[in-house]
């Protein structure tokens, strides 16, 4: 009986090694960019088995049966490609392959805006969230300022129902402590924030780096909450010829037009926009239209000259014209200004300068100029500013051993001035507000080994009225191997404050400015963990992004318009205000073509004001407790039709109620939700079409005595949504390579 045991065990052990002969195996290399790629998945259609590559890209399959065999290599923050191949019994196959880049959110993009210099996302000590155009095509808009509200814990908050001037919130701070940037130096700031956003073109984007908590250290005056950097495209890289052509059911109609040109050894990139919107809409039947009409132009060159011993210089110009208006409906530029018929009419004129040169021994000069005019009518109150911000950079870094030195010694050079009592001496005499800020930063990112780097910063400003200001900086990050980073991060910001704002277009101008005491800068301190991870698995793979953020902010600054009527009484907040919270970012990809992008946001926002003694605890408005954002896509290969659904779900947030209003203090819970279908032709034509605003949520009664416009009653600052209902779209998109 053994013996015939034995013959059957050797009989199944030459069948196993008769087949295993005839099996063959599957070798190669990943790269991307001629770079290996590591943890790239690699799965045979058919088979639960998935193998991963190794440092150097290189992976083998083993003991792979004969015949036609499809693979999938699949890796976060690269597009998916698959392989159809014909194995012969007991050969071994060579394929080398070459992934590219994905265009979405991407975790190992080089990013600038947290340590101002180009390093990967990944290696960066601060954490710095990525957000390329591709984004924002999920659901398409005429501007920056709309598009952001994309952007998990970002929040795009329209300040005036009529003339629809807005700011960007992050992590529930207000507006005027957001800081924006174009190419890393401060374009838009201050007046320019009211209506400046809305002129930012999404064809002059490359990319948008999103910090979230101070970063005054780099940046100086205005980054205390966070900050927005708007990469612009760069000529060398960009398409020859691309445009977007777009319209909705509202008659918005917008153009996006970009071509390059060479000329010497220069690249140069000339870009223009347009939008339009001159539709009269009423959805509430209050008799003021939803939306302002809008007339905007701007036009956008880049030029980049390449140098000696590979260095380069980069000049960017751009002009901003706009016309808007909202109010009755049967105002029209006749009434401008006059007290019959109730209009804000706001026109812009804007023109900004930028650039930056490489000079030899790592020395970079940056530099920018812009002047902002504004030309408007509230009603019959005239406000009428000029803005001229003059910024100079020069930044040195050094690589010394373990530690990567980088220092400047910015200035900034401020005018600002508008017909209202705020620029006026006592003696009537105009006197523009003028801004002198000198500084000096100094960081150290230390590498102490592979796994753990520690950066530390502190930057000295002198400001002409505020004097000294130092804010410090200090960040740990921890990546104990290739998918998992921990980043604890600490720091402080600051904002010197330009008194004289909008605000004052509701003065008479026979306000006498009074300043109680001597203002101090406004100041926060923040602490924030982040933890980011990828999981790969058999489908595909997960990408998570948490963070835990607290915010401590101090000396607010605040105008009573009370006290007295003849006067505007300044000092700061006998208190302070706090941000709070969590916010999660995950990123799903599969190899059937869907991908899924979800983000949450908790947060507690609120300031404290000693009031005769007592503390009072005011919550701050427009800031939801639970916010989160999503887009789904999926992409039917064979007919070549991409399929989006994105939104923004908003909780509760507390709103600008004034007395005897009917209106509740508090929004409701809503979901912006939209649609889109993308079909491309070929490489160079996609047409693009949906719906936004899918659920049709539209808020109830935004402002409060609309029958009596010039009364002292009327409100226009009750804004938590947009007013349009659901509306289609449709656009082409032409690109030549």
């Amino acid at each position: 009986m053994k013996q015939y045991i034995y013959y059957i065990v050797l009989m199944l052990s030459l069948c196993s090694l008769q087949t295993a002969a005839q099996n063959g195996s599957i070798k190669g290399v990943i790269k991307s960019k001629g770079k290996p790629i590591e943890n790239v998945q690699i799965s045979i259609e058919g088979r639960p088995n998935a193998f991963f590559s190794d440092q150097k890209g290189f992976y083998q399959l083993t003991d792979v049966p004969p015949g036609k065999l499809k693979l999938y290599f699949t890796a976060y923050d690269f597009e998916n490609e698959n392989r159809s191949v014909q194995l012969k019994p007991g050969d071994t196959l060579t394929v080398n392959i070459e992934l590219a880049p994905v265009n979405t959110k991407m975790l190992d993009e080089v990013v600038v805006s947290g340590t101002m210099k180009e390093v990967s996302k990944l290696k960066s000590p601060i954490p710095v969230e990525v957000y390329t155009p591709t984004l924002f095509k999920k659901n398409p808009s005429p501007s920056i300022f709309e598009s952001l509200g994309m952007i998990n814990g970002v929040q795009p908050q329209l300040n005036c129902n009529v003339c629809n001037t807005g700011d960007i919130h992050i992590n529930g701070m207000e507006g005027p402590y957001t800081m924006i940037l174009i190419d890393g130096m401060p374009i838009v700031s201050s007046l320019a924030t009211v209506y400046g956003l809305s002129g930012i073109p999404n064809s002059m984007v490359k990319r948008i780096e999103v910090v979230k908590g101070p970063a005054s250290t780099l940046y100086g005056s205005e980054a205390v909450g966070g900050l927005v950097n708007i990469i612009t495209k760069d000529p060398g890289s960009s398409p020859r010829f691309n445009t977007d052509l777009s319209a909705t059911g509202y008659g918005e109609y917008n153009a996006d037009v970009a071509a390059k040109f060479k000329a010497g050894r220069a690249n140069a990139l000339v870009g223009v926009n347009y939008f339009n919107y001159s539709g009269l809409h009423d959805s509430n039947s209050d008799y003021f239209t939803d939306v302002t009409l809008q007339n905007r132009a701007s036009v956008f060159n880049k030029w980049s000259l390449g140098l000696a011993s590979g260095r380069s210089a980069n000049l960017a110009v751009r002009y901003v014209y706009e016309n808007r208006w909202g109010g009755q409906l049967n105002w029209t530029p006749d009434f401008r200004g006059s007290d019959s018929i109730y209009g804000e009419s706001v026109k812009t004129n804007r023109f900004e300068l930028l650039g930056n040169i490489d000079l030899p021994n790592q020395f970079v000069v940056d530099y920018s100029y812009n002047y902002h005019l504004q030309d408007s009518y509230y009603g019959i109150n005239k406000f009428y500013a000029t803005q001229q911000v003059a910024f100079a950079q020069l930044r040195w870094s050094k690589n010394i051993g373990q530690h990567e030195l980088l220092a400047g010694l910015p200035l900034r050079y401020t005018i600002y001035d508008d017909n209202t009592s705020g620029t006026k001496a006592i003696n009537g005499v105009n006197a523009p507000s003028k801004t002198f800020l000198p500084g000096i930063f100094v960081q150290d990112e230390w590498k102490t080994s592979e796994k753990l780097s520690i950066l530390a910063g502190i930057r000295y400003d002198h400001h002409n009225e505020h004097g000294n200001i130092f804010t410090p900086r200090l960040s740990f990050k921890y990546a104990p191997n290739t998918t998992n980073t921990i980043r604890l991060s600490a720091g402080n910001g600051y904002r010197v404050v330009n008194l004289f704002t909008e605000d004052h277009a509701a003065l008479t101008g026979a306000r006498e400015v009074v300043i109680k005491n001597d203002l101090l800068p406004e100041r926060s301190w923040n602490v924030n963990l982040n933890y980011s991870t990828i999981i790969s698995h058999s489908a595909g793979f997960i990408g998570l992004d948490g963070s835990v953020f607290y915010t401590y902010f101090t000396n607010k600054i605040t105008g009573d318009f009370l006290t007295d009527p003849s006067k505007i009484i300044y000092d700061n907040l006998n208190g302070y205000a706090i941000s709070k919270g969590l916010t999660l970012n995950t990123d799903f990809s599969f190899t059937n073509g869907l991908k899924i992008m979800l983000g949450a946001t908790y947060m507690d926002v609120y300031q404290k004001d000693d009031i005769n003694g007592q503390m009072i605890t005011t919550p701050q408005l427009f800031a939801p407790k639970i916010s989160g954002t999503y887009a789904v896509s999926y992409t039917i290969q064979p007919w070549k039709l991409l399929i989006d659904l994105t939104g923004k779900v908003n909780g509760p947030m507390h709103l600008p109620t004034v007395p005897n209003d009917f209106r509740p203090a508090k929004s409701p819970y809503y979901n912006l939700m939209n649609i889109q279908l993308t079909k491309r032709f070929n490489k160079d034509i996609e047409i693009y079409g949906g719906c936004k605003n899918l659920l049709n949520f539209v808020p109830q009664n935004p402002l409060f005595k609309p029958e009596d416009p010039f009364g002292p009653e009327f409100d226009t600052t009750y804004n938590y949504a947009p007013i349009q209902g659901i509306k289609g779209f449709l656009g082409i998109r032409y690109t030549v390579k």
